[in-house]
């Protein structure tokens, strides 16, 4: 059989009890191998180092390893996982739950600043998502985009829709799905009442009901057996009461599960006991990737980087599927059409059948007596006898032959609903198209994501040096370092004041008219905020939502990118050169942005007009930090603290003061080469005049 790669429901309904083991366990540090591998690294006061994993590739896990299971640190943490160490480090973890019956998991954590909750969604192509104390999404491994639901930065979590929960149904609701259903019980189990295929034949096993039994052959004596099974295994899930086994074939693991399962032990596979079920699922997926089975997190460790190639190969066979499925769409909604369309064509002869099957039966005629009256006409050569293909009594439904399709009609209503059931059905399948096609459109966004970072992580390696971890695989002590590497690329933005926000939002501004002049005309597109303080002489200030050469997307920016963006406003102002430590910023959007005056007015050069309402930020202190980055480039950072202090290895905290600029500078640049052991390596990337160009207009002094 096929190894395990995804885990099911049950099984994390099973893990969430044993996870919850761990809470008030100290976040260390977050680590993302490639695309799609979290690793948290924490401490418990009673169990010391803990190590969570959380896969959502083309395998999908959760779990806690034995620290000699976790893969080395790889050499430079990308944003996501910056991120996630400036929101978790020193964090509790707080608990987890699983998301009703879904393969979705939420890990909580509380910080006295911030609460953060990160989503494991382990279903379908999978993705993990961080959500902040007001559930609103602050990063994702993916951006999704549907009719359905919307999982992107800024946008507010959704849940997919609920399904049911077979642990917690009654019985009344499990026998009304099973009679609903027009397939044998297995299958019914699997797909209606959502338990898959391995336990819906784990629960007719328990329960001695022949799982290929047709639905139609069943009754309350089976049902009851079955739903008997299945509240077992809700008690034993329950009371956390776990027998765990690591199931082997050849010598090869093949599943993992919460507690023995009987249709295993008919194949005769060999089994593993183990005291506990995350120490059974961490030791079977480390075994699944040292057998080769799944290469994902040792290639991308091994490597010092992610296999790009193997995620951009899926994401092209995605699409492949999808486009077929959409082609399925078309064929479907155009034969339920033609089949409409027939009914109406015939309508006299679709008519009569329904009308002798309706009379019939008001008589209390059987069934199966009126499809024998039917076959007796058909050899008579009546003619709505023999368009008469079987009649159901089980669905109340007669099959009929009109022209080259067959049709199934409700024998209860008639012709013309019968047609409009079979329009609506085809404009179900329609919507499923336009459903499919929006999921196609966003892997395709997704594959060019991968291709670009592609591109850019193989441009980065050409110029990075290979460095060891130390002995716990930590990051790199760039000030301790006797020779730091310089990996420095030139952006578009540098020659306007810039800063990355907390969130990798990026915010220009004007260094002068010119500048402000340039940036509105050039720069300030779709979805973009634009800021600026409300006393004259500030910088026009960009929040840019998308790069120049994206497309312009809706995208929500985070309250704490828009806090941090009034902020260089108001600290690269008049605000600073006149020694105030506060200062008042606006914000509109970029359509409120105009240089057309009113009749009779005149707007100078770097000046605007500000149509509509604003949006105000009170007193916003005028703070800047100045630093050195290490990763992903080295080089001079300046802006607000909140944003900067984080990127940067080091950094100085600076309000307005005494301090010329130029003398600032000088300040800033001794006081940093000191705290290097490369002070060659200062010299070369933040020289007084580089530092100089992140300092406000005005004196400063360095905030102790």
């Amino acid at each position: 059989m096929d190894p395990k790669r995804e885990l099911s429901s049950i099984d994390l309904a099973a893990l969430v009890t044993e996870l919850r083991r761990y809470e008030g366990a100290k976040v260390d540090k977050a680590y993302l191998y490639g695309d799609d591998l979290l690793r948290l690294k924490m401490r418990d006061f009673d169990r010391g180092r803990v190590e969570l994993l959380v896969e959502v590739g083309d395998v999908k896990r959760a779990h806690v390893a034995d620290a000699e299971h976790v893969p080395d640190a790889p050499g430079r943490p990308p944003n996501f996982a910056k991120m996630l160490r400036n929101r978790l480090s020193g964090a509790d973890f707080a608990g987890v739950e699983q998301f009703e019956f879904d393969r979705i998991l939420v890990f909580k954590f509380e910080r006295p600043d911030a609460d953060t909750e990160i989503v494991a969604e382990l279903f379908g192509q999978g993705n993990i998502a961080v959500l902040d104390e007001n559930r609103e999404v602050v990063s994702s491994l993916s951006t999704v985009r549907l009719k359905s639901r919307t999982v992107a930065p800024g946008s507010q979590y959704e849940f997919p829709s609920s399904r049911l929960n077979p642990l917690d149904v009654r019985y009344e609701a499990f026998a009304h799905k099973m009679d609903d259903s027009d397939t044998d019980v297995v299958r019914t189990l699997a797909t209606q009442l959502n338990l898959g295929g391995l336990y819906a034949e784990e629960v007719c096993s328990r329960a001695g009901v022949e799982k290929t039994l047709d639905i139609a052959d069943a009754g309350d004596e089976q049902y009851e057996r079955l739903y008997d099974a299945l509240g077992r295994i809700r008690e034993q899930l329950s009371r956390g009461e776990f027998d765990p086994r690591v199931y082997l074939e050849d010598d090869a693991v093949v599943d993992v599960t919460p507690f023995p399962l009987e249709e295993h032990e008919r194949e005769g596979l060999d089994a593993e006991a183990y005291d506990s079920f995350n120490g059974a699922l961490d030791e079977y997926f480390h075994r699944l990737d040292r057998s080769g089975d799944d290469g994902g997190a040792e290639a991308a460790a091994d490597s010092g980087g992610p296999n790009f190639e193997e995620e951009i190969a899926k994401k092209k066979r995605i699409i492949e599927q999808q486009e077929g499925a959409i082609s399925g769409f078309d064929e479907q909604a155009r034969e339920e059409r033609e089949r409409a369309e027939q009914v109406y064509a015939r309508y006299d002869l679709v008519n009569e059948i329904l009308t002798t099957i309706r009379g019939a039966r008001e008589q209390g005629v059987p069934w199966d007596e009126i499809g024998q009256k039917f076959e007796e006409g058909r050899e008579q050569g009546i003619e709505a006898a023999e368009a008469v293909r079987g009649v159901d009594g089980a669905n109340g439904t007669v099959s009929v032959a009109l022209d080259d399709t067959t049709v199934t009609l409700d024998v209860s209503i008639g012709v013309e609903k019968n047609a409009d059931r079979l329009y609506k059905e085809a404009k179900r399948i329609e919507e499923k198209k336009e459903g499919a096609l929006e999921a196609i459109e966003n892997t395709r966004e997704q594959l060019e994501a991968l291709e670009k970072r592609r591109e850019e992580w193989e441009a980065d390696d050409e110029e990075a040096v290979e460095e060891d971890d130390d002995e716990e695989h930590e990051e790199i002590d760039w000030l301790s370092r006797q020779s730091v590497p310089i990996r420095q690329q030139e952006h578009w933005f540098e020659r306007f004041r810039w800063f990355r926000t907390s969130d990798d939002f990026l915010v220009i501004g004007g260094r002068n008219a010119d500048q402000n002049e340039e940036l509105v005309k050039k720069y300030l597109g779709k979805g973009d905020l634009f800021f600026h303080t409300q006393a004259r002489g500030g910088p026009v200030t960009i929040l840019k939502a998308t790069g120049p050469s994206e497309p312009a997307r809706d995208v929500e920016i985070p309250e704490q990118s828009r806090q941090e963006a009034a902020q260089f406003a108001v600290s690269y102002a008049s605000v600073w050169k006149e020694g105030r430590f506060a200062g008042d910023a606006y914000m509109v959007s970029h359509d409120q942005v105009s240089k057309t005056p009113e009749s009779g007015e005149y707007v100078e050069k770097g000046s605007f007009v500000i149509r509509g309402n604003r949006t105000y930020f009170r007193d916003v202190k005028a703070e800047v930090a100045v630093g050195i980055a290490c990763e992903p480039e080295t080089r001079v950072v300046g802006g607000p603290p909140s944003a900067v202090e984080p990127q940067a290895e080091t950094s100085i905290r600076l309000q307005p003061g005494r301090y010329a600029q130029n003398d600032m500078a000088q300040m800033c640049y001794r006081e940093l080469r000191k705290r290097f052991a490369d002070q060659s390596f200062v010299r070369k990337v933040a020289s007084a005049d580089k530092i100089q160009e992140f300092l406000p207009p005005g004196g400063s002094e360095i905030v102790d």
